[in-house]
């Protein structure tokens, strides 16, 4: 296994695995996997972890890098899902996390949530983005120029 691989699974474990599978299993659902009850939850789930998956691979293959503040992208990454949010990562956490909150009908995951909405939002705009600014120049604009923070 070579190193960038081991920090981009640390990275994947530590950080989304903690966000989107963890907390939610371990502290909202009352008697684990098992009291998963309703179906329509597994849509946002299953579209969130392919979406998360594929995110991560962008990182990986295209911006040489992982998820993780402390290995970023060595390139801005444009490509795949990043052609239609600037943030398909944090979208496909929390498509994960409103199918837990779905399929468990737990309003205490729907708040956890909306916590990590908000949360999410307010990392964007106060570090990632200005970070993204000050590292990648003038092609960071220019993506910015044309791609939606979220999805709209």
């Amino acid at each position: 296994m070579n190193g960038r691989f081991a920090r981009a699974l640390l990275a994947f474990l530590a950080l989304p695995g903690t966000v989107a599978f963890l907390v939610p299993l371990l502290l909202f659902a009352p008697n684990g996997v098992a009291s998963f009850v309703n179906p329509l939850g597994l849509l946002p789930l299953t579209i969130g972890v392919a979406l998360l998956l594929w995110c991560v691979r962008e990182f990986y293959v295209v911006g040489r890098g992982t998820l993780a503040p402390w290995s970023p992208p060595e390139a801005i990454v444009t490509t795949g899902p990043y052609r239609v949010s600037r943030n398909p990562m944090y979208v496909a956490v929390l498509l994960i996390l409103w199918g837990w909150a779905i399929g468990f009908r737990s309003r205490s995951l729907a708040i956890y949530a909306l916590a990590i909405m908000v949360a999410f939002h307010l990392r964007v705009r106060l570090h990632e983005e200005p970070w993204l600014e000050r590292t990648f120049g003038s092609s960071w604009p220019e993506y910015k120029a044309r791609v939606p923070r979220w999805l709209l």
